[in-house]
């Protein structure tokens, strides 16, 4: 989904669609941006705020943040249902597609769920320590969680620049899209990391010395995706925004967003639980 979001401002028939389809389109980027954004959060706070550690609290995080993600993905959802129906059936069949995949999605997700809730028994680990085995399984899944966004993301932008609607961008915002590019590439490669250096470095053994290489490279890397997000942001709104204030304004927005999610909430907290 987040690589049809970006892709779409750069496919052909992009242009043959109404002024209301593209603003659903750029509504639909921004929905799937920040379910990403939320879906990250519960790994960064677990590596920031409570180092690697599990806990009570981490698990009601975890189950809020991926529980808030699935209300923009799934509007996101319809509104894609929505342009691609609209501009080959008409606006009627677009409109009743959306709403379809916005309503089933919106009962799977969270209908089934209202009507069975298993009571929490879960206890609380957070003060018994938690085993280096399963802090170093956790940073390998933490890290693999991330990379599908991210890979999506690094997908488009090498196709982005076969297309027709990329040939037609000013040179200057080529580059854009180059640097862009380049972000959200060492973004995987850091999370790649992880695992090759657990297998040929520590011949797959738990380690400190690894679940602390390996911590620092998930925490390291979501900052490049976040600002190859913005700086791709900045192309697609250049494309598509009459303004060209527009697109530095919703880099920084994206930036800022992220960062603050993904980072500063995080550090804030971690500051908060230690005094």
């Amino acid at each position: 989904m987040l690589g049809f979001q970006f892709q779409a401002f750069f496919q052909a028939g992009f242009n043959d669609l109404s002024f209301v389809s593209k603003a659903l389109c750029a509504a639909g980027l921004v929905l799937q941006t920040l379910s990403l954004g939320l879906l990250i959060v519960p790994s960064m706070e677990h590596r920031l705020v409570e180092k690697g550690s599990s806990s009570k609290r981490l698990v009601r995080v975890a189950s809020f943040y991926t529980t808030s993600a699935l209300i923009p993905f799934s509007l996101s959802l319809g509104l894609a249902g929505y342009v691609v129906i609209e501009r080959h059936f008409g606006i009627a069949a677009g409109i009743m597609s959306g709403a379809a995949l916005t309503l089933v999605s919106a009962l799977a997700w969270f209908g089934l769920e209202m009507l069975h809730r298993e009571k929490d028994t879960m206890p609380d680990t957070s003060h018994t320590g938690t085993p280096l085995a399963t802090k170093v399984e956790q940073v390998l899944t933490e890290a693999r969680v991330i990379i599908p966004g991210a890979q999506a993301l690094l997908g488009f932008q090498f196709i982005a620049m076969l297309t027709s609607g990329f040939d037609r961008l000013p040179q200057s915002v080529k580059a854009v899209h180059a640097l862009a590019l380049c972000l959200v590439a060492i973004n995987v490669i850091l999370l790649m990391t992880p695992a090759a250096l657990h297998r040929l470095s520590f011949n797959g053994e738990d380690s400190r010395a690894f679940l602390r290489m390996g911590s620092a490279l998930v925490i390291a890397a979501p900052g490049f995706l976040a600002a190859g997000i913005a700086v791709e942001a900045f192309v697609v709104l250049h494309k598509v925004s009459p303004n060209a204030d527009w697109g530095p304004v919703g880099a920084l927005a994206s930036f800022v967003a992220l960062i603050g999610l993904w980072y500063a909430i995080p550090a804030w907290l971690r500051m908060r639980l230690e005094r």
